[in-house]
């Protein structure tokens, strides 16, 4: 199974969603997480399991307690790939119109302060006849 598919099976279930959520902030243990859950505790035991095997979530063994964890990037994958249905892909020709309005005001900007006859302006010219 690959990364996508693995991630999108795993956070199918709103249990496993909520575990994501609660590990957002903090690593948490087993037992902490089975207690906000009305669920039984192998029932979250498997739910972890799940996270786990999609590389979303990783444990650490602390004496006869696990830590979990989110892991990194663990859903990039999945939303990048879901990308492409929200809307919020950059608009690349908006972008491309205000690099070349930006373009433009700066050469603008250059011919009306350098004069060919005299050099760089300092500011507005001032006739002092």
């Amino acid at each position: 199974m690959d990364d996508l598919s693995g991630a999108a099976e795993a956070v199918a279930d709103p249990v496993r969603r909520e575990i994501l959520v609660m590990l957002r902030h903090t690593p948490l243990t087993a037992g902490e997480i089975a207690a906000r859950f009305t669920i039984t505790r192998p029932a979250v035991s498997r739910h972890l399991r799940v996270l786990r095997e999609s590389g979303l979530v990783r444990d650490e063994r602390l004496g006869r307690h696990r830590r979990y964890s989110l892991v990194p990037g663990g859903l990039v994958a999945l939303a990048g790939w879901l990308t492409q249905f929200d809307g919020s892909r950059p608009d690349w020709s908006r972008h491309l119109d205000a690099l070349d309005t930006e373009v433009h005001r700066v050469r603008r900007d250059r011919r009306t302060t350098t004069d060919p006859a005299t050099g760089p302006t300092a500011g507005p010219r001032k006739d002092t006849a």
